[in-house]
Parts: structure tokens; sequence; C-alpha cells
């Protein structure tokens, strides 16, 4: 009995993948939004039950192949966003239909301390740039900028004219990040962040810690404050 049992399981299996091989080449190409075969018009071209053809659906509903929605059908699913790149300030400011400026308030050359070095993957005390900046949208401040990158990595950084773009120009010596890892927590402005933004002592700003590296070498640490009323972190995720 156990045996027959097995053998009936394994048969649909294989009917299961059959089914949701067969949609999944039915619908290749196809504009999303097309719809896909019924459940009733599978069921009768393979000679199978419905929870047969349930389960091949949901499979390619899983995969994100096809999108189900209730009272309407299954149809061929929108592409899934790829996560997006690493932007700059200036070039999220600029999606946004703004105008990017900076102020610099500190560039420098300095030595590494413990945190720093350990999120750059240098050593203690070596010479890192500290690059400090109030980031301005359309005139308006909205951010505090600071962040820390291996002198050695950008020799010329702060030989001249610094860059509106500090990712632009990572990017034309083909240094610019490929992946952060970012950290927000929300906070009230010190006094000095208050004054520097145009805000009041105690408003609440977001805090906004980022490891930006290239494949697998820490290009830059930065820790940036936003007013919170004038920004908003997006995060896109998917499997």
């Amino acid at each position: 009995m156990e045996t027959a049992d097995r053998g009936t399981a394994d048969r649909r299996a294989l009917k299961h993948v059959a089914i949701r091989e067969y949609v999944r080449e039915l619908v290749d190409g196809s504009a999303p939004g097309t719809a896909a075969p019924s459940e009733r018009d599978l069921v009768e071209r393979f000679g199978v039950a419905r929870m047969t053809v349930r389960q091949a659906l949901d499979a390619l509903v899983a995969e994100g192949v096809l999108e189900r929605f209730p009272g309407r059908g299954t149809f061929v699913a929108q592409p899934r966003r790829m996560p997006s790149r690493v932007s700059s300030f200036t070039e999220d400011m600029r999606s946004r239909g703004l105008t990017a400026e900076s102020r610099t308030l500190v560039a420098e050359t300095v030595r590494a301390g413990s945190g720093v070095a350990r999120a750059l993957g240098v050593a203690v005390r070596e010479p890192v740039v500290h690059w400090r900046r109030l980031r301005l949208a359309d005139g308006k401040p909205v951010c505090l900028s600071e962040a820390y990158l291996t002198a050695a990595l950008v020799p010329d950084l702060l030989g001249g004219d610094l860059p509106d773009s500090l990712y632009e120009w990572l990017a034309l010596r083909d240094r610019r990040p490929t992946w952060a890892e970012d950290s927000v927590s929300a906070a009230v402005a010190g006094a000095e962040e208050a004054a520097l933004l145009e805000s009041r002592p105690g408003a609440v700003v977001l805090r906004l810690t980022r490891r930006a590296l290239r494949g697998d070498r820490p290009i830059e640490v930065s820790r940036s404050v936003y007013l919170a009323d004038q920004h908003t972190v997006s995060v896109r995720i998917g499997s």
C-alpha cells in the first residue's frame, strides 16, 4: 500500500512539473498583463485534478512569472525590479527634480580612528580623507554629510576644486561603490545641526550611516543627517 501511495504521489509531482513548464513556455515573451491559461483549461488538457494545476501555477506565481488577482484570474507578471545602484545625494535630488548644491565645512586628511579604520578595512592611524558638507536642494539645507575615504584610493581628491558629486567623481576613476550597507535611525537635532540645517534644536532628523563598497573593497564610510520632514528613505526589497 505504501509503495502504491508513493507511486501516485510521484506521478502527481511529474504532472505538476509538466504543467508548470508548459505554462512557462506558453507565456514566455508575453507582455505583462497577458492572461495565463485558466485552471479549468489546464485540468481538461492534462486530465488532472485541479489541485495539481493549482500547485503548478502557485510555483510560477512564487517565481514572479505570474501574478494572481482574486476574482479576475492569473496573468503574466510585471518583471521584478532589480535593486537600484547606490545613488549619491546629487543623483537623488536630481531624480526628484531638485538642484543639488554643497558647501564644504571641512576637507582634510586625518588619521583613522578605530571605528573608521575598521569600517574601511585599514590600519588605525592610516591617512583618510575627511569631508564634511552641508547639502542643499534648490538652495535649501536638507542634509549634513560627513564622509571618510582611504586617502590612498583618492590621492587627488583634495588637490584642487572639490567635485559636486563624490560618486560621479569616483566613477570617472573606476572606484564608484557598487553596493552599500545602510542603517537609518530617528533622532533629534543638536544645536549645531539645527543651526546649519536652519531648523530648531530638537527637530526630528534621520541619521543615515553608510558603508559603501566596490565589490569587497570598502570605499567610503559616511554619516548623514536629514531633516525628517524634508526627506524620505526608499528601500527596495526582493527575493
